[in-house]
């Protein structure tokens, strides 16, 4: 066979060239298509199915345990009032606090072992394997009996989502084309929006309890789907199941030109890191001492921290309360949370589609500015019904802004950091890095959330909604200065991006 056809070869051409009984196809020196190596049965079956289809069907797994771990996170905010109102529990704002706050205290533990966890049983599993804490903390929560229960239930779900961190953004960026890696990135963030408005809206017409066993079920039915999906075809290379890698990177990429150039970069890379002498600890930690590994830590670890710091994990635990205290008897606060959760829901559909239109930093820009600028008025006006409360029944003003800042944050500075998590972190430090930055991210949620009562109790709500602005904007400043563009880039080429100098990152 004349290997001149390289250039035109594509997964048909590879299904013909088995189909003919041709020896050997090869593109770029990657051997693909060998007689008798693959059942002619199944290479066709699979090969029907257009890659994208089959790299949002690896998707699919990580967006529905996600979609529990947002259910998770939006859970107190129906749970809360229910356990008051019912009068069961006896539940003081300290209590409530803790409450709200414990399914984000392990997560920062459960980041470290999740991020140690993919690089040892690989991305597919670790994922399969946080679906049991899930299943149990559910589980336990729908059982519950005293408020131990209900805190041991927490514990268990907010440390699912910590082992999750880490491994869902590498695990979809490495089995994706950077062509739909950002829509289908967004798409985890999606599920976190679509989690929080299920358990609010199902909270709101059910019982927790009920509530709490619906949530069971997402993390169930991934198992089952990811028992299909293929491993990250980097893992695979990492741990030296070259041909396994191979197989799972065409099982989702197909055999493009760009694909079949793409997998050999990644083995080569991988190839020099295996034979690469093995370093000591504290050759290892030197190591670490590069740019291509620090820059973006600081970078995702300073976004993620703006991100939270701009509220939006508070406002999902304490929606209710926030909304009563910010609305007062003006307007019902269930109704007012499900619209805003509706609005969430809608703009990260909207971010999915924004990514992959938007560069990151632009749509980081935009996205920053906006909430900055709708918590400001907010602030401003909640300040103002303070000295002239006749305008306190202008509900339409905060609710306005309310919606401006759920959609603004959502567009940007909800997706990305997660987004670009899983694409600017070198191959060999991958794992720590993503571990490092997701631990970070819920070690603030933890902060947030706790310390929320305690801002709305001694700076009121205008207080509360200002200081999350002066967050939300001085972070703003640092990534219109810092943050690198990672649209449409292969990761290769992005590792490259940061080994050069500052001026040249942009």
């Amino acid at each position: 066979m004349n290997e001149t056809k390289n250039d035109d070869f594509c997964e048909n051409d590879a299904l013909l060239l088995t189909k003919k009984n041709y020896k050997v196809g090869v593109v770029d020196n990657i051997k693909i298509v060998k007689h008798g190596e693959h059942d002619n049965k199944k290479i066709s079956r699979i090969q029907k199915i257009p890659p994208r289809l089959r790299q949002f069907y690896v998707a699919i797994g990580p967006i529905l345990v996600t979609t529990s771990v947002g259910m998770a996170e939006g859970y107190s905010a129906i749970l809360l009032p229910k356990l008051e109102k019912e009068g069961n529990f006896e539940i003081d704002n300290d209590l409530s606090s803790w409450i709200a706050s414990m399914a984000a205290l392990p997560m920062a533990l459960g980041c470290i072992l999740g991020g140690y966890l993919m690089e040892i049983i690989g991305r597919k599993v670790i994922h399969m394997v946080a679906c049991i804490p899930l299943i149990i903390g559910w589980l336990i929560i729908y059982y519950a009996s005293d408020v131990n229960m209900i805190l041991a239930g927490r514990f268990l779900t907010g440390f699912s989502g910590g082992l999750l961190g880490p491994p869902t953004g590498v695990y979809v960026s490495e089995t994706s084309d950077p062509k739909f890696r950002g829509f289908l990135l967004a798409s985890i963030s999606f599920s976190i929006s679509l989690g929080i408005f299920l358990s609010h809206l199902l909270g709101t017409y059910m019982s927790w309890q009920n509530t709490a066993l619906l949530c069971c079920s997402f993390p169930v039915i991934c198992v089952f789907v990811m028992i299909v999906a293929p491993e990250s075809p980097t893992f695979l290379a990492k741990v030296g199941k070259t041909e396994k890698a191979r197989k799972a990177f065409y099982w989702c990429r197909g055999y493009s030109e760009a694909a079949t150039q793409e997998l050999k970069v990644l083995i080569e890379r991988q190839d020099q890191l295996t034979e690469a002498p093995k370093k000591s600890i504290k050759e290892y930690f030197q190591a670490l001492n590069k740019p291509e590994f620090l820059k973006p830590l600081l970078i995702i670890m300073v976004f993620f921290i703006t991100m939270q710091w701009s509220g939006n994990n508070a406002i999902s635990f304490y929606c209710v309360d926030m909304m009563k205290q910010t609305f007062g008897d003006n307007l019902d606060e269930y109704l007012s949370m499900l619209i805003i959760d509706t609005i969430r829901l809608v703009m990260s559909i909207i971010a999915c589609i924004l990514l992959k239109k938007i560069g990151r930093k632009t749509l980081a820009i935009i996205s920053g500015s906006g909430t900055f600028l709708s918590l400001l008025v907010l602030s401003g006006f909640i300040f103002a019904t303070k000295y002239y409360s006749d305008i306190a029944t202008y509900t339409f003003v905060p609710m306005t802004c309310l919606v401006l800042y759920t959609g603004f944050i959502t567009i940007g500075f909800v997706p990305l950091p997660w987004t670009m998590m899983g694409e600017v972190f070198p191959l060999a430090n991958r794992g720590l890095g993503s571990g490092i930055v997701a631990m970070v991210n819920y070690i603030m949620i933890f902060a947030v959330v706790k310390v929320t009562p305690s801002m709305l109790l001694n700076l009121d709500s205008d207080g509360t909604y200002l200081t999350y602005a002066v967050c939300c904007f001085l972070g703003t400043i640092f990534l219109i200065l810092y943050l690198p563009e990672t649209k449409d880039k292969p990761l290769h080429v992005i590792e490259d991006h940061f080994k050069s100098k500052p001026k040249n990152v942009d």
